[in-house]
């Protein structure tokens, strides 16, 4: 696929064919470095681009069919790790109240635990670089859902957003200010710096919130991952800080997740009842969707935190090039 990116847009042969093999050849497309990045270059082309690629790309036909292929691969095993939760919601205080309940279950390994306690300066470097892959183009993903919301649920989520991207205040834009959390700590805050630096389940954590979004048949899917995403946020924001702060970092490192403590205690709320129960109320055919989106969440954000979490654990690193985290 990089190759092909290179030349001319219409000149790629066969990228279909080479990604049906790719994930012939994938034992869990989940965890295979090869699908997952090539996934998030193909969707990259929805943001803000590739370096030396044209834009043109974004619409090429050969190249939407290959992305296609490696789609349905991606959608089938996250539903194969993950069922639709049952549930008989139908007004927003039954959807908000099951989707509290969803993600109220703490039995996996904490990352944010593991951070606030025990997680080394480089083992908290590595979590930033981890995280940089999504939170550099923070709230983006999500955003896709907008046009194809209306009523409550539309206006719900443009609050939430709102907040996200800084209510219109330079500098306050949440990916910028994690940026700042980077620089603070000696890492390279350039869009994408380290996509080659984490292995697959991070990648396909940020993946699934791109396969939601761009998506209308999946609007459901995108507001259940955000009410989630929101409703595990706010504690282990104040553990992240806590961990920074307790080997001596102070705003400058802290600011971005002590904004997201009182931030996304609000948020939850808002996308829980207002924009997935609004969603619910308006669109009753896609309450599995909302509660599958919020389940899909967590079981792969999970295999990405487990990764982290097992590799540290064994006293290795969780990177794939764990030089490029530099020193502060």
């Amino acid at each position: 696929m990089l190759g092909a990116l290179r030349d001319e847009p219409g000149s790629a042969r066969d990228l279909r064919a080479a990604a049906r093999h790719a994930v012939a050849a994938s034992r869990d497309v989940l965890a295979d470095d090869d699908v997952q990045l090539t996934l998030l270059c193909v969707y990259e082309l929805h943001y803000r681009g590739l370096d030396g690629v044209d834009d043109a790309w974004e619409w090429d036909p050969e190249l939407l069919a290959a992305r296609g292929v490696l789609e349905a691969a991606f959608e089938a095993a996250v539903r194969d790790l993950v069922p639709v939760p049952a549930s008989s919601a139908s007004t927003a205080e039954d959807v908000a109240q099951a989707l509290f309940d969803l993600t109220s279950d703490d039995s996996g390994p904490s990352v944010s635990g593991f951070v606030a306690k025990k997680a080394t300066d480089e083992q908290l470097r590595e979590f930033v670089v981890h995280r940089s892959i999504y939170h550099l183009k923070e709230a983006d993903p999500h955003s896709w859902a907008l046009p194809r919301l209306s009523g409550r649920a539309k206006s719900a989520l443009i609050e939430v957003q709102a907040d996200e991207y800084g209510g219109g205040r330079p500098g306050w834009i949440h990916s910028e200010l994690f940026a700042a959390t980077m620089r603070a700590l000696g890492l390279d805050d350039s869009y994408g710096a380290y996509v080659d630096a984490v292995p697959a389940p991070t990648l396909a954590n940020v993946n699934l919130m791109s396969l939601f979004g761009l998506h209308r048949r999946l609007r459901g899917a995108i507001t259940g991952h955000l009410a989630a995403f929101e409703m595990t946020s706010s504690i282990p924001c104040r553990k992240y800080g806590n961990g920074f702060r307790r080997l001596g970092y102070g705003p400058e490192v802290t600011h971005y997740f002590d904004e997201h403590v009182e931030a996304d205690a609000v948020h939850e709320q808002i996308a829980g009842r207002d924009l997935a129960g609004g969603l619910v109320e308006a669109e009753p055919q896609v309450r599995d969707d909302v509660l599958w989106g919020a389940a899909a969440y967590l079981a792969v954000d999970g295999l990405a935190g487990a990764q982290m979490f097992e590799a540290w654990e064994a006293g290795r690193s969780s990177l794939r090039e764990p030089a490029v985290v530099a020193a502060a």
